[in-house]
């Protein structure tokens, strides 16, 4: 380990161990779920598409309702235990698979998978946390959860194309990314890389301090994920009507992904050194400001500029957040009490672009904008009127 790692020495290992099996189960979930049931459901399990689509909201919605209890379970029982228990469970529903040629089973196959996902997420988090020096948490999650992020189109772009041709071997490749993730989470430890204090505090007195540092940022949660996801599933629909192509529209996105790539460096180090709400204040002005002007459909030279603008918002929120919740969180509860935030987290993504479609349906191609802009402004603006609610410059200052 360099002294400039965001690790501590010896964590690497557990760290890319449950960064793997994350990426394992993103793979195989967006994979099959985007990719494979769609095609596979009507012409090999003789499904209609509504069915496919309910088990999408049945795998959604177990996981989003576990990811609490899933927290609470590692902070009992141990990080290798419920991520090797998750991992199987989501093998055991693939395995599943060939079998439900009923819309219920399949729905109930798709249930178990997102309770076994439901681990996933709060695991490798945690665990980075607790690997990560201090002054360093922010840009250690960020740049796990960045590293994951690829493996969600690859699912959907290979799984997609060998479902077309052989939906046998598609489903294959996912029992085999699954497999791995399970012999991923093997190499995880089986006690804390960092073991927390306890306190001589009684059960139910760590409760309440873990929900009154949880309450605050339960909303900002909740609305930081729905500003991030109402325009994903509309970009190219909203293309059009913004006067660019197809491709204009992919060079809009590299031109923000570009800038939020290459400032999350500056960002995180900002965020990390005792000014996460502040950096997550500013990320959610620059988007919201960014979004409003592109409402107002501008020319379109002028939305690469303001698509830079998005992207520096972008890397302001994703280690300010980091960083928040790390320094805002009890360490002795912190697994749990994340497992609870990320719920709301799930829950934000999963309204997000239901309420873009109902601006688009109701205002146009500005709505989603529109709504995204101010909704990002708003977030905003409750930082900065509950800030006394978020504690900085907890952690050390790194040099």
């Amino acid at each position: 380990m360099t002294r400039r790692s965001p690790l501590r020495p010896g964590t690497l290992g557990p760290v890319v161990a449950a960064a793997a099996a994350l990426a394992c189960a993103e793979f195989v979930r967006s994979g099959v779920y985007a990719a494979y049931l769609p095609q596979a459901g009507p012409r090999e399990l003789g499904l209609p598409q509504a069915a496919v689509g309910l088990a999408w909201t049945a795998h959604f919605a177990a996981d989003t309702l576990m990811r609490g209890p899933a927290g609470a379970l590692i902070a009992r029982r141990g990080l290798r235990v419920v991520m090797l228990l998750g991992a199987l469970l989501s093998l055991l529903a693939l395995a599943l698979l060939p079998l439900a040629h009923w819309p219920w089973l399949l729905v109930l196959v798709a249930a178990l998978h997102g309770v076994g996902f439901a681990a996933m997420w709060p695991g490798a988090m945690n665990l980075t946390a607790d690997a990560a020096r201090e002054g360093y948490q922010g840009r250690a999650i960020t740049g796990v959860a960045l590293g994951v992020m690829p493996l969600v189109g690859g699912g959907v772009l290979l799984m997609g194309g060998l479902a077309q041709g052989d939906p046998g071997l598609a489903l294959l490749v996912a029992l085999g990314m699954q497999t791995l993730g399970v012999l991923a989470t093997l190499a995880l430890p089986a006690r804390p890389v960092r073991p927390r204090e306890e306190g001589k505090a009684p059960a139910p007195e760590r409760v309440r301090r873990a929900a009154r540092a949880l309450a605050p940022l339960l909303p900002a949660a909740f609305m930081q994920n729905v500003t991030m996801s109402m325009l994903g599933l509309l970009l190219f629909t909203l293309a059009p009507g913004l006067g660019l192509n197809y491709w204009g529209m992919v060079a809009l996105l590299v031109v923000g992904g570009v800038v939020a790539y290459g400032s999350l460096p500056f960002t995180g180090r900002v965020a990390d050194r005792g000014r996460a709400r502040l950096a997550l204040t500013a990320g959610f002005a620059l988007v919201g400001l960014a979004l409003t002007a592109i409402s107002a459909t501008p020319p379109v030279w002028a939305l690469y500029p303001l698509a830079a603008v998005a992207g520096l918002g972008y890397a302001c929120i994703s280690p300010g957040w980091a960083a928040l919740v790390t320094g805002t969180l009890p360490e002795a509860e912190r697994p749990a009490a994340w497992g609870a935030l990320m719920t709301f987290e799930n829950a934000g993504t999963a309204l997000g672009p239901l309420l873009g479609s109902l601006a688009f349906a109701q205002l146009g191609v500005p709505g989603p904008f529109l709504v995204g802009g101010l909704l990002a402004l708003t977030t905003a603006t409750v930082y900065i009127i509950f800030r006394r609610a978020f504690p900085e410059g907890r952690g050390a200052q790194p040099a």
